[in-house]
């Protein structure tokens, strides 16, 4: 049962009449989470920084701890540790969308259980908190077709037409380069996906969050899953963001007063604000956080992927052209870079058509060509 949004506010206006000897305290938890939020950022600035790179802080560290607590470590539960690093990050499996799917049943109940009462009663249309639930169906639609759809499978049927679809540049893809692995003259700008064990026509990446390659015919539904992610997160950041602004303009906070740890009476500022919607609030607060922590990622991410697209470029292509190269995947890449000549930058978007074509490519990928039988 939803609580009574004028009761909560009752509670917050009685509780700052009283004396506030554990101020400190609070804000020390605040202190803490601020520096909790902050971790956090910079480790998302480092991996957009180092991704694709071999030596980063992450190996570093990874590394140095490994060899320390080595030793100490029962050799079952090393073998297990790999084993399940091996699994989730090389082999195919549901986990991460088991995740995805947790964490957004978890938003979307916390919304609907506190945040969209809340904003009923302070006059929020209908309408406008529908639109996520909306959003949300859109985006579970791509997310299917992520999830299902072929990225573009290089197989022996296709493979005379798939050879055909797109021009060798020299420079990153070259002429009768066979797969080891699928035994089949690789296309060019295709990739074999050691997770997927396929070679995957115009290869982007492989994503774990949809456990499926993202390629030539599911690029278009993996931009959409994008931007709709960041429309649904955004729209539920905005109203939760509305209704906590409303509930401290309503409730007076801003100009109230406390006794702090010396008796002295002090006017509450932003921070004494802030402290007590983590009090009265503490779910919503951390939803919201969350999900500003999300809005971002995601959209610095779907422009990446955008900017990509505009140029018609893979992340794979994006990557190699700059000398990044996965040794996991490659193992013997660093003496074929020294024995092959030096790149040539001239052409560096070489597969780009124009704004409108390399759009138009993206959502409506070019075919195998057919041959006519004579």
């Amino acid at each position: 049962m939803l609580l009574d949004f004028k009761s909560d506010l009752e509670e917050v206006m009685s509780s700052l009449q009283l004396c506030v000897t554990s101020t400190r305290s609070r804000m020390d938890f605040l202190t803490l989470f601020a520096v909790y939020v902050v971790v956090v950022l910079t480790c998302i600035v480092l991996v957009c920084k180092y991704s694709g790179q071999q030596q980063t802080p992450f190996n570093i560290i990874f590394n140095y701890v490994g060899k320390v607590v080595a030793p100490f470590t029962p050799t079952w539960l090393q073998k297990f540790s790999q084993w399940t690093l091996h699994r989730l990050f090389h082999q195919r499996n549901n986990m991460f969308i088991y995740l995805h799917i947790l964490l957004e049943v978890a938003v979307c109940a916390e919304f609907t259980y506190e945040v969209f009462g809340f904003c009923r009663q302070m006059d929020t249309t209908l309408t406008s908190l529908c639109v996520p639930y909306v959003l949300l169906a859109i985006k579970t639609y791509f997310f299917y077709l992520c999830i299902k759809k072929d990225p573009g499978t290089v197989t022996k049927k296709k493979l005379a037409g798939q050879l055909h679809i797109y021009p060798y540049d020299r420079r990153l893809f070259h002429p009768g380069v066979s797969c080891e692995t699928c035994q089949l003259v690789k296309p060019a700008r295709s990739k074999h996906c050691r997770v997927c064990n396929r070679c995957v026509q115009r290869f982007d990446h492989h994503c774990v969050w949809v456990n499926n390659c993202i390629g030539a015919q599911n690029t278009r539904y993996f931009l959409l899953y994008l931007f709709s992610m960041c429309a649904m997160v955004g729209d539920i950041a905005v109203l939760t963001g509305d209704m906590l602004l409303h509930a401290v303009l309503r409730s007076g906070l801003l100009r109230a007063s406390y006794l702090d740890e010396y008796g002295q009476q002090q006017p509450a500022g932003p921070l004494f604000v802030v402290q007590h919607l983590f009090l009265t609030f503490p779910r919503i607060i951390f939803m919201l956080g969350f999900l500003v922590f999300v809005f971002f990622l995601l959209a610095g991410y779907a422009l990446f992927h955008s900017y990509l697209a505009l140029v018609n470029q893979t992340s794979n292509e994006w990557y190699k052209s700059r000398g990044y190269v996965c040794q996991h995947c490659h193992p013997t890449a660093t003496a074929d870079h020294l024995s092959s000549p030096a790149p040539d930058h001239s052409k560096r978007y070489y597969y780009s058509r124009g704004l409108l074509r390399n759009l138009g490519e993206i959502f409506f990928p070019l075919q195998p060509v057919k041959k006519k039988d004579n």
